[in-house]
């Protein structure tokens, strides 16, 4: 491959894929430094700093999965018409924070995060519908998460309400 087509890959991968590429740099230059590469740089330590740049994304998307499940639980469980709105607005906002964050690559990581990230969103919404006087709904959260990730993410997807309740979500 020639070095012209190579940049042009590699733009291409930073510009589509960024957790992808900060790996990928990250690879590389720990193999500079595994050759012992004569540079100034200090090649190990621009590889951890390279990779935790694509890691603040990834933990960016996981932060926001766990606010979507928890809200998605409130939205779900509790029998209070108020304030529905607001965890609409929050699911919502996290969902435009992930679309601007999310690659490809990243998507496996954050699958098989769904079950860990899950657990703390539902002893925070656990928490809150008690804080409530909601304890029966807070006692009706499942034990594992109801939720695929294409659903958490997905906007304008969100769960039925078990009491009946109907979201105007459609605006």
């Amino acid at each position: 491959m020639s070095p012209d087509v190579a940049k042009v890959l590699e733009r291409s991968l930073y510009e589509t894929d960024y957790y992808a590429w900060t790996r990928q740099q990250a690879a590389a230059l720990r193999a500079m430094a595994a050759r012992q590469v004569d540079s100034t740089l200090d090649l190990a330590n621009l590889a951890e700093e390279v990779e935790s740049l694509g890691r603040s994304d990834l933990n960016t998307v996981r932060s926001q999965v766990r606010r979507i499940i928890e809200h998605l639980l409130k939205l779900e469980y509790s029998p209070a018409s108020e304030p529905r709105i607001d965890w609409l607005e929050s699911v919502d906002q996290a969902r435009n924070e992930i679309e601007d964050h999310i690659t490809a690559s990243m998507a496996p990581d954050v699958t098989a995060d769904v079950d860990r990230l899950f657990g703390r969103a539902r002893r925070s919404a656990a928490s809150a519908l008690v804080k409530h006087g909601e304890r029966e709904a807070a006692m009706a959260l499942p034990q594992a998460c109801p939720y695929r990730l294409e659903q958490i993410v997905g906007q304008d997807w969100y769960p039925a309400n078990r009491h009946g309740l109907v979201d105007d979500v459609d605006v």
